[in-house]
């Protein structure tokens, strides 16, 4: 393989890794790899995943979402009570200082998207903001991998 080749190969891994490690920062937090699943013909509703760091000296807390792919979104708690998952909106999530937050499938918070226009499609990316109790607003990019989260 000559290193031209090399060269565009790490290019272009470069380029498809970024696509799914987005980052932002809006004061002290540091907001990492959104992303959502994939949903089939018909799902009324998927979920979306984030990390949120707070970097700051000073608590915050998650108290909006929203999007232009869904009717309303949500703030959701899910938890495993022996067989029986239970999800639940909490509203809002407390960001201590120095604390990080990651939302992933099955475990612990997401955030629910419910009335989806239409499917969300493996490759795609979609609009998501984020509300904060003392940041503020940022909207961030959310990309949607297959049902296997790649």
């Amino acid at each position: 393989m000559s290193v031209r080749s090399v060269s565009l190969f790490l290019c272009a891994l470069a380029i498809s890794v970024s696509a799914y490690a987005q980052e932002y920062d809006l004061g002290s937090l540091h907001i990492s790899r959104p992303y959502a699943r994939a949903t089939v013909p018909g799902q009324p509703g998927g979920g979306a995943f984030l990390s949120i760091e707070n970097k700051g000296k000073e608590a915050d807390k998650l108290i909006g979402v929203s999007s232009s792919v869904a009717k309303s979104s949500e703030i959701h708690t899910m938890s495993m009570d022996g067989n029986v998952m239970k999800m639940r909106e909490v509203g809002e999530i407390d960001l201590p200082p120095a604390s990080t937050v990651d939302m992933k499938p099955g475990h612990g918070y997401h955030i629910m998207l419910m009335g989806l226009s239409q499917p969300l499609k493996a490759g795609d990316k979609f609009p998501l903001t984020l509300t904060f109790r003392k940041a503020g607003k940022i909207e961030v990019s959310v990309a949607v991998t297959d049902l296997s989260g790649k």
